[in-house]
């Protein structure tokens, strides 16, 4: 069985997958091979960002309502 890899390392994975499509230097059965890799990691990323939006959404909820403020990195404050 594969282990589960995390976002960041799927992301690493799809910019490899890339790179190495645009590179020209793949057969087509090695193309499409990765393709439907790459597809199944944007697939998986998507729905680990959609989960992680719903829990962001959860967590600005208050007394029954929902507050949409703007998000602010504190690093760009610097």
């Amino acid at each position: 069985m594969k282990e589960k890899l995390s976002f960041e390392d799927d992301v690493k994975r799809l910019q490899k997958i890339v790179e190495e499509l645009s590179s020209g230097k793949l057969t087509l059965g090695d193309s499409l091979k990765k393709y439907e890799e790459g597809i199944k990691l944007a697939q998986s990323c998507s729905q680990i960002l959609e989960e992680a939006g719903r829990k962001v959404e959860s967590l600005m909820k208050k007394d029954g309502k929902y507050s949409l403020e703007k998000f602010e990195d504190k690093e760009e404050g610097k």
